[in-house]
């Protein structure tokens, strides 16, 4: 079965940093396209980055220039570094796994995501 298990979150003051990581098992890992997203409460799930097979990344414009997205297929896991964190990045984390053949979906995973508090 497909499991992707999020890890690495936490309490943390303004500026501080924190790395998350996500386990991934049940699937070819080193095929998916790897994503984090965020929810703040009551807030809609947003996109916060996203790397590709082949190592191609983007991130949404808040967190360009602090966050990156990077990933190690030996171990099936991708992570989140987040520094110079603010209030504003409060949100439950989830990580997802994405495969596309042609520009066609073919399936969608989600973890049951992490909890990242920042204090002011």
């Amino acid at each position: 079965q497909v499991q992707l298990v999020e890890s690495g979150g936490g309490l943390v003051q303004a500026g501080g940093s924190l790395r998350l990581s996500c386990a991934a098992s049940g699937i070819i890992f080193s095929i998916n396209t790897m994503g984090w997203y965020r929810q703040a409460p009551g807030k809609q799930r947003e996109l916060v980055a996203v790397i590709t097979s082949v190592g191609s990344t983007n991130y949404a414009d808040s967190v360009k220039g602090r966050f990156t997205i990077s990933r190690d297929n030996a171990k099936n896991t991708v992570y989140l570094q987040m520094n110079s964190l603010k209030p504003e990045d409060t949100a439950v984390y989830y990580c997802n796994a994405r495969r596309e053949v042609g520009g066609v979906y073919k399936y969608d995973y989600w973890g049951q995501g992490t909890q990242v508090t920042v204090s002011s």
